[in-house]
């Protein structure tokens, strides 16, 4: 009778530390990020040259991709992180020397940061698919980022599309 029990107990504590374990592999302790102040010589600088785009006319059941370019001309790293989209039907991802994230939307919560370095370029690539929310006529969606360059710590890509 008490071998019984104590193999439930055990199973359920095997059973409890293997789901933690699970769970908790795919976290990593947050990067932390350099603050800088617009003041200091040394620091990251954003350019990005074009931050809007029109998509034009679009089907519902399309799916339309724009790249924009991202480049630190500062002297130190350029971190972007807390990615995220004004809908679920938008999507942004940083890509950086041939290595994707994930696509980041409405609802993402990540630990993901960026870091890119001096006198490099990054692409912020925006993926708009009307049929996952359809919303007909005038469109307008964007993906927001945060960033370490004292100067532009939010960051805002805008697409418009007229959805028929």
């Amino acid at each position: 009778m008490l071998k019984p029990i104590i193999g439930i107990i055990l199973f359920s504590f095997v059973f409890v530390g293997g789901a933690y374990f699970v769970i908790s592999s795919g976290n990593k302790p947050p990067v932390p990020i350099a603050k800088y102040f617009i003041q200091n010589k040394n620091k990251p600088i954003i350019e990005a040259k074009e931050t809007f785009y029109d998509m034009g006319t679009v089907k519902v059941a399309d799916i339309k991709e724009k790249e924009f370019v991202v480049k630190n001309i500062g002297t130190k790293p350029l971190l972007l992180s807390d990615i995220s989209s004004s809908c679920g039907c938008t999507t942004g991802q940083i890509i950086y020397k041939g290595v994707s994230s994930k696509e980041f939307s409405m609802h993402s919560q990540s630990d993901y940061v960026a870091q890119i370095d001096p006198q490099t370029s990054a692409i912020v690539k925006i993926v708009y698919k009307p049929f996952t929310m359809p919303v007909y006529g005038m469109v307008q969606r964007q993906v927001f980022m945060s960033t370490n360059d004292p100067a532009m710590q939010k960051l805002e890509f805008k697409i418009k599309a007229y959805v028929k």
